[in-house]
């Protein structure tokens, strides 16, 4: 049986290089997302690569992820200066980014919290009494 962190790790790669290939383009294909406009196709893009990243890579802490997937917005939109590429360079994708990068972490370490004192109480419940 394939272990689901594998698959995750692979969604979150191919999500990955599908992300950053439709970022440097000089003309992306049109998408049903771009009704929304293009902040919301940057966090939907950011959303859904902290999720998998949640859950492909469990074990790295939640700070290195966002840092990491951060630092990604930002080359990101170093790249897109190049002015070979005729795309545009704006600070305020990258705050966009981050701010679904942060809020996705901010509701994995909540639910995380939450969950630990479940499992502590029921591990205790197991135990025979003195």
């Amino acid at each position: 049986m394939i272990d689901r962190r594998l698959l995750f790790r692979l969604a979150f790669w191919a999500a990955l290089a599908f992300a950053v290939i439709m970022a440097v383009l000089p003309q992306p294909p049109h998408t049903p997302v771009d009704q929304f406009g293009d902040k919301f196709e940057h966090m939907l893009a950011f959303g859904t690569l902290s999720v998998l990243a949640v859950l492909g890579y469990a074990e790295t802490p939640l700070l290195r992820i966002g840092e990491r997937l951060s630092f990604l917005g930002a080359m990101i939109e170093l790249v897109q200066s190049i002015p070979a590429l005729r795309r545009d360079c704006d600070i305020r994708d990258w705050f966009a980014d981050t701010l679904m990068v942060v809020l996705v972490l901010l509701v994995t370490a909540l639910a995380r919290r939450f969950r630990a004192p479940g499992a502590a109480l029921s591990s205790r419940s197991t135990r025979p009494n003195r």
